[in-house]
């Protein structure tokens, strides 16, 4: 047999890979006999958790069977709401259900028979106020590790940039997780870079999360339910990123009565509604939110219009809506429909006429618009199959897409004639998904929580098409010419693939573990892709409150992005593996101590290392802006590794609460192929490769009227690359200096004396970074709803933070000699920054 070797066992010859296979099935085959004997004597209660209130759904809220005052074993609700317990032993168990914000309810449960039990908790107003984070994903009793979730009501009450929550610009203050660009939302996860990030918007995956270049998000907080960011140890359902998972849940709408509110702010304003149609049965929600700097601009430039010959008008905003529909066919079966949609729209205009010149007149008009943005559906069915099997059935479509177009017309008349000159051109790019998947969970025995399932997405990649229209006539039809053209690279599709298993094993009391595996496979122009990934989380008790955790995750990326700019921009295109391009793949291991004191005050300590393959940069020289022709000729692919060391400390209750996070963390490319060398081959840091990142939140709010909120934020300055150094033109020897040292950025300064000298790749470390934040809450209850006056400040103390840095020449002129000096000049473009905002709910 080709590529198998033999041996013999008991006087037969069989192949090793025969072997191997029977040897697994069979493993599996006694796991599944011992599971089913091991189920055979217990019962299963299930339910749903929700709020008594609202009826909303609550992620992530605990169930645990309790002797005494001590947990025995526990699960958490799904994302659904749903839990299932296998139970074996006495016909009476308690079972404490608890969420963080909620009153705990402590029930005694009769498990004589299979049951459903569903609990609705009530929210306690004094958690509810002061409730930072959640522990549930991450607390010292669960087996995943470097996963965290982030309540809503923590989000609204950091303080950001104009007063706008932001989802990711939250996420940024937590361990392990970086900001990009001063102000933007990107975030860079244990070394990784903005594009291996999975962004999940009710389990669609959005392409583009980002309004403004980056400096706002497409997630309106108040369309949130829930959001938990997993940095390492991705559970084996998730695929297709290599650096983190940001799952992001919506509201259902509240199934009981109406409820609304209305926000005013400096740059937007936002509104929202919700409630039942069929109470208790069929639920909705509404938000939508829209920037209107426009619409005060546009009014400006028109009064400055009616002084002139010229019109200038001149607009951008964005705008998000996010709708959900429910309903409830019975205690078994639910339907979800959702629809988000976000578009950046831009619109320059000017027009001007001139009638001065021999009775002649000429009359000139450029128009641009520019669009781009998201649009995402999904179609999901829960059902309840028995007590101890879930399915969720769901069917998805997004897409992202970006149309610029410009057009310029021009006509001239005079006494003899006339001429009509009219321009367009034309951009878009784009990628859509349609995808079907199916998750199962399944509770066979006490010890085992399994979930499996899969999933099949139908890409289509839209690289650029770039049309063309010239059109010119003349009155005598002498020169009149007429063109039509279009340029661009034909639609790809693609196909990718995944299916998963993975099993939290409770194995001891001390010891539980979460071992799964992926197999992802991707099909593009004929050439496949396959890879397993598998994945693993260990936890061990080590006593009550105290626990240690190591996890492995391989992960693996099938597209990649081509972006030439350090702030997204609607220029930025995704494209797929091709045969000279592979796929991105990463290993990552971790460890931590979990510590919980009084259940007040949570401590842990990570550590990780990360290795990346496959990562993509561009050439020396190379840059896009919206062409990707010939793209695979103007990149070259590397390897990359990052490690650290994330602490985390944080207080959840209490009218004082928030938390202090620290890592210590270092990120390195390496470009050495034969034919791809950056840097002559050597490594060098990554853009955002900082040694020191810190964070500092505090909340504070001693009644439901008044709340007030401090960050604090302090890293190691990004890294850049910049000509240090001028090279006397005398001693400019071609063969010695490569142009890979000519400064990318600054090019080749050559005043006959002096060249620009680049060391390497990211040879200059700006200064540290570091700026506090304020926010003041005013709350007042009204008649029919709620008013609150947010006052927030951005950069408090005004410090100059560098934007950028840049090389800027001086020249001095003297009698008969001309001398120049070089400095390098910082750009800080966020000084201390107030804004208000007014917000109303019913």
């Amino acid at each position: 047999m080709k590529n198998t070797k033999q041996y013999t066992i008991d006087g037969g010859v069989r192949p090793v890979k025969q072997m191997k296979y029977k040897t697994i099935l069979r493993l599996l085959l006694f796991m599944g006999i011992a599971i089913s004997i091991n189920s055979l004597s217990a019962q299963t209660v299930s339910g749903t958790v929700t709020d008594a209130e609202t009826g909303e759904t609550l992620i992530g809220a605990t169930v645990l069977e309790t002797v005494g005052d001590r947990g025995v074993r526990g699960t958490v609700t799904n994302a659904q709401g749903r839990y299932t317990m296998t139970l074996k032993g006495a016909s009476k168990v308690t079972l404490r259900f608890s969420y963080v914000g909620y009153s705990t309810q402590i029930h005694e449960v009769d498990i004589s028979r299979n049951l459903q039990f569903d609990v609705k908790l009530e929210p306690s107003v004094m958690l509810q106020a002061v409730d930072v984070t959640a522990e549930r994903v991450n607390s010292p009793r669960a087996a995943q590790m470097s996963a965290i979730e982030v309540p809503v009501e923590q989000l609204k009450m950091v303080p950001v940039l104009f007063g706008e929550a932001d989802v990711l610009k939250a996420l940024q203050l937590l361990p392990g997780v970086q900001g990009g660009t001063e102000g933007t939302s990107g975030i860079y996860v244990r070394g990784g870079g903005p594009d291996q990030n999975l962004f999940l918007l009710d389990g669609v995956p959005l392409y583009n999360v980002n309004h403004l270049g980056g400096f706002f998000s497409a997630f309106n907080s108040d369309a949130i339910k829930n959001v938990t960011l997993y940095k390492g140890s991705f559970p084996a359902r998730f695929s297709g990123r290599i650096s983190s998972v940001v799952d992001v849940a919506t509201n259902n709408g509240n199934d009981k009565e109406w409820h609304g509110g209305l926000s005013v702010g400096t740059l937007a304003a936002k509104v929202s509604v919700e409630g039942p149609i069929v109470k208790e049965k069929t639920t909705f929600s509404f938000s939508a939110r829209r920037t209107y700097g426009d619409l005060l601009l546009m009014t400006l430039l028109q009064s400055q219009s009616l002084l002139s010959d010229a019109t200038v008008s001149f607009g951008y905003h964005f705008y998000d809506l996010n709708a959900k529909l429910v309903h409830r066919f019975n205690s078994r079966s639910t339907l979800f429909a959702s629809v988000y949609m976000g578009d950046d729209v831009l619109k320059l205009g000017y027009g001007y006429v001139d009638g001065s010149y021999y009775t002649a007149t000429s009359r000139s008009e450029l128009k641009m618009g520019y669009n781009w943005g998201n649009l995402t559906t999904a179609l999901r069915w829960n059902y309840v199959i028995n007590q101890q099997l879930f399915m969720n059935i769901t069917g998805t479509f997004t897409r992202y897409r970006n149309d610029l177009n410009i057009g310029l017309t021009s006509d001239n008349y005079w006494p003899g004639g006339q001429y009509v000159m009219d321009v367009d051109m034309s951009y878009n790019s784009g990628i859509s998904d349609v995808a079907l998947r199916a998750d199962f969970d399944y509770n066979p025995a006490p010890e085992h929580s399994i979930r499996f399932g899969g999933s099949l997405t139908h890409h289509r990649f839209a690289p650029e098409v770039i049309g063309a229209k010239y059109n010119y006539t003349s009155s005598d039809a002498s020169e009149n010419e007429h063109i039509d053209t279009a340029l661009g690279h034909s639609v790809v599709f693609a196909q990718e693939m995944m299916l998963y298993g993975e099993d939290d094993w409770s194995i001891t009391e001390a010891l539980k573990l979460n071992a799964g595996l992926a197999l992802s496979g991707f099909l593009v122009e004929g050439k496949p892709y396959f890879n397993p990934q598998p994945r693993l989380s260990a936890r061990y008790m080590l006593d009550e409150d105290l626990s240690i955790k190591v996890g492995y995750a391989h992960m693996a990326q099938y597209m990649h992005l081509l972006s030439s700019s350090n702030i997204s921009l609607p220029t930025d295109l995704w494209v797929p593996v091709t045969d000279d391009i592979a796929p991105m793949t990463s290993h990552q291991v971790a460890a931590g101590l979990f510590y919980s004191w009084r259940s007040i005050i949570d401590f842990s300590v990570e550590g990780y290392y990360k290795s990346m393959n496959n990562l993509m940069e561009y050439r020396d020289g190379s840059s896009f802006f919206g062409s990707s022709a010939s793209w695979e000729e103007k990149v070259c692919l590397g390897r990359g590794w990052s490690y650290g060391i994330e602490f985390l400390a944080q207080k959840s209750i209490g009218k004082f609460s928030g938390w202090l996070g620290y890592t210590w963390s270092h990120t390195w490319r390496l470009f050495d192929r034969p034919g791809q060398e950056l840097n002559e081959g050597r490594a060098f840091p990554a853009k955002y490769d900082r040694t020191h990142d810190i964070s500092l939140m505090l909340m504070y709010k001693p009644n439901d009227n008044f709340d007030i909120s401090m960050t604090w934020v302090y890293s190691t300055g990004n890294t850049a690359t910049l000509a240090l150094q001028e090279i006397p033109s005398d001693y400019y020897d071609p063969s010695y200096y490569s142009p890979d040292y000519y400064d990318p950025y600054g090019g080749l300064f050559n005043d006959g004396s002096y060249f620009s000298f680049v060391e390497s790749r990211n040879n200059y470390r700006l200064p540290a970074y570091h700026r506090m934040d304020v926010s003041v809450n005013f709350h007042k209850k009204l008649k029919h709803g709620i008013r609150t006056w947010a006052l927030s400040v951005y950069n408090v103390y005004n410090r100059q933070n560098p934007f950028t840095i840049y090389r800027s020449y001086r020249y001095h002129t003297t009698i008969g000699d001309q001398t120049y000096s070089a400095s390098l000049m910082q750009l800080s473009i966020f000084p201390i920054i107030p804004s208000v905002s007014y917000i109303y709910k019913f």
